[in-house]
């Protein structure tokens, strides 16, 4: 596409991203080498050997169903101040399958993990990977299962994917606009409802595992973190931690920083408060460098 080769024409960096990869990258920076996996789809060309490169050296696993004809997704992020615009070209992405998830090879993986991440991104392409990956959660008991809204468009284009897979979240990250068009596109009595009612709305619909509170996360910007737990009469709220206007480089994937760090903290079996604090505090590092990414080296956490 010419907009990329314009971007490519002048001053430039190469970065990986990927919401999900991005988020992936970030639980793998706090977590011990060789935690975490991630399974997408690239072409077959030179930016997919940039993103295993990266990977790498990230720490990350990466299984990537390698398209024939598809070029990998790229996007193309133009920062103005404190202001991004982007324009995404899918491509290879848009063409995952559910044959490369249950290979045996796959599988034998999936089978293998304790925590199963999926951006609401992946309800354009491939819903039934993603509810095999929900079943499978929900058949054994021990497993979680954990989804991001990622996009108001999502709930709003979306509404019948997303509701498909509503019954086996354990945990549901979102941010205010994400989570506002999801109650628009509900319709009733939650249009124009608060954050926090919609909050609790969401943590009580139906589940699949009774055993398995559901937890709904949703992040405001600088305002607080709201969580809503599963039959808990109100809802929990935490400040996000400070960073002054000239400390922040670029906000572009902030959310997926947020995502690593809080899932990294649920995996460690750390509270609420504090994994909400870690996705905070990755977030944090992460928009004070260009692009979703992480400084080396590596940081280690510390409580606000």
């Amino acid at each position: 596409m010419p907009i990329y080769d314009d971007l490519l024409s002048r001053k430039h960096a190469l970065i990986a991203g990927g919401a999900a990869q991005n988020t992936a990258r970030g639980a793998q920076y706090i977590l011990p080498a060789n935690s975490v996996l991630y399974i997408g789809c690239v072409g077959k060309d030179d930016y997919a050997e940039k993103l295993r490169s990266a990977c790498s050296a990230a720490g990350l696993r990466v299984e990537y169903r390698v398209d024939e004809t598809q070029p990998t997704g790229r996007c193309g992020v133009v920062i103005t101040g404190n202001n991004r615009s982007l324009c995404t070209h899918l491509a290879a992405a848009n063409e995952y399958k559910l044959e490369h998830l249950q290979s045996r090879e796959i599988w034998d993986l999936v089978k293998k993990a304790k925590y199963y991440y999926v951006g609401g991104y992946h309800l354009t392409v491939c819903v039934p990977a993603v509810m095999a990956l929900a079943k499978e959660a929900a058949e054994n008991k021990d497993k979680v299962f954990i989804m991001n809204l990622s996009a108001p468009f999502i709930p709003q284009f979306f509404s019948k994917q997303l509701e498909e897979t509503s019954p086996y979240w354990d945990y549901l990250i979102g941010n205010e606009t994400e989570v506002a068009a999801w109650a628009e596109a509900q319709g009733g009595d939650l249009k124009g409802k608060s954050v926090q009612e919609i909050a609790m709305h969401m943590a009580g619909l139906d589940k699949v595992n009774k055993g398995r509170k559901r937890t709904v996360v949703i992040t405001q910007g600088t305002e607080p973190t709201v969580i809503a737990v599963q039959g808990e009469e109100k809802v929990r709220e935490y400040p996000v931690r400070t960073i002054g206007k000239e400390e922040i480089y670029d906000t572009n994937g902030a959310g997926d920083a947020f995502a690593g760090g809080f899932v990294a903290g649920i995996v460690e079996g750390k509270s609420l408060e504090e994994s909400v604090d870690m996705g905070q505090w990755l977030a944090r590092l992460s928009i004070m460098e260009l692009g979703p990414q992480f400084p080396f080296p590596k940081q280690t956490y510390s409580k606000a």
